[in-house]
């Protein structure tokens, strides 16, 4: 039997319903809501036509997940169909319904390596050339990981890496110099305080890049100077935090809240649950995982010493990347459990919960994001699928619009 939260069932029971009156109609109280958008979806990357063959996209992944255990819904089929996201038409659909629905922001997951860019045409080719990309904001988060081989994964295989996160410290200068022209410069360019904002996903891998974190310090605080330059406020430099490794070979930062203050963070922030809860059964309860997700959002506004923006995870099944096809049937697919019962109802109930601890706080910030758009291989996205239709995007928009 599934573990139920209080909380899940006294929303059940219709006894927990958090107040919206005034505090919708109060300015002050506007919050940005920002989503993570993960760019795999489009055909003709040079590196996966390299890797992976002529035309591939992870919708392959997607189109060949199947059920691995009773109840298992998979595959996900988006009700949009398998769209080639760096096509203009096709993201300016996404934009609008970003827009029309309550989110104000893309974070786009963005990679860069020593030997150039990976996965940047959904933003280069598709958001930035849509007629109507002005409608919606964007970020960068700097997914600064090592790119692994895991579409798909077998479990027990050689975890090879196909592109190192550890960059130069010549390539952080071209990377400042780029993303100031590229990027920071738009006029939809999401800022804080007048500040370019900008995440970087693994602080470990950053602080390697230049050797020690006084170095790594004087990298951020020149492209501060940079952005001065080029007539921006500066940078508003943003840490993912996380204590659960997700990808093959990452290992969590050992002192958050240190980093955060040697290295001159402006703000910390999370990119999705499960690197904050265990998920200990096969099919967690969707509000078990929120309140671990919560435990941790307490303890980081405690011990952060910055503003720390929470995250609302959609959900989790990552089984598409590890399925293998034997002939006894799906094999190694279980690399994690899974999340369960995160209907669009209970992902609303959770999105109301956020808002009403956001504004429980005077003086805390008014921002959060959503993981994802996009994350169908984790089975973390808000894009429409045939199940629900347009229903975790009308949650959002029923919440903060």
């Amino acid at each position: 039997m599934r573990t139920f939260s209080v909380i899940a069932c006294l929303f059940a029971a219709g006894l927990f319903a958090p107040s919206m009156g005034q505090a919708q109609s109060d300015d002050s109280d506007d919050i940005t809501v920002a989503c993570y958008y993960f760019p795999n979806y489009h055909t003709h990357d040079a590196r996966n036509d390299r890797v992976k063959g002529d035309g591939w996209a992870e919708w392959k992944l997607v189109k060949e997940a199947r059920p691995c255990f009773e109840g298992h819904q998979q595959p996900k089929v988006p009700a949009w169909g398998y769209t080639d996201e760096k096509d203009p038409k096709e993201m300016a659909r996404k934009i609008k319904a970003a827009a029309d629905n309550g989110i104000d922001v893309f974070i786009f997951d963005w990679y860069y390596y020593d030997d150039g860019p990976f996965l940047n045409r959904a933003l280069d080719e598709g958001f930035l050339g849509a007629k109507n990309c002005d409608k919606l904001q964007f970020a960068l988060m700097w997914a600064n990981h090592d790119w692994l081989d895991i579409h798909p994964y077998t479990k027990g295989n050689e975890q090879k890496i196909l592109y190192p996160g550890r960059v130069t410290p010549e390539t952080f200068e071209k990377i400042g110099d780029l993303i100031i022209k590229e990027y920071f410069s738009k006029p939809n360019y999401w800022k804080i305080d007048g500040k370019p904002y900008f995440s970087v996903y693994d602080v470990q891998k950053f602080v390697e890049n230049f050797g020690s974190v006084e170095a790594t310090r004087a990298a951020m605080d020149r492209l501060r100077e940079k952005a001065k330059e080029a007539g921006l406020e500066g940078v508003h430099w943003n840490l993912v935090t996380w204590g659960n490794p997700v990808l093959p070979g990452e290992k969590a930062a050992e002192n958050t809240p240190e980093l955060l203050k040697k290295l001159g963070f402006d703000s910390g922030t999370s990119y999705v649950w499960i690197h904050h809860t265990p998920l200990p059964e096969l099919q967690t309860d969707y509000f078990k995982a929120m309140e671990d997700y919560f435990v941790f959002w307490d303890k980081a506004k405690a011990e952060y010493g910055v503003p720390y923006y929470p995250n609302v995870t959609m959900g989790w099944d990552p089984s598409p990347r590890y399925i293998e096809l034997t002939p006894n049937g799906v094999q190694n697919y279980l690399v994690t459990n899974t999340i369960c019962n995160n209907t669009p109802e209970n992902f609303q109930k959770v999105l109301e919960i956020t808002k009403e601890r956001l504004l429980a706080d005077p003086n805390g910030p008014r921002i959060l994001n959503i993981n994802s758009w996009n994350e169908w291989t984790e089975g973390s996205y808000i894009e429409p699928d045939i199940n629900y239709g347009m229903g975790y995007l009308k949650a959002i928009k029923k919440v903060f619009k």
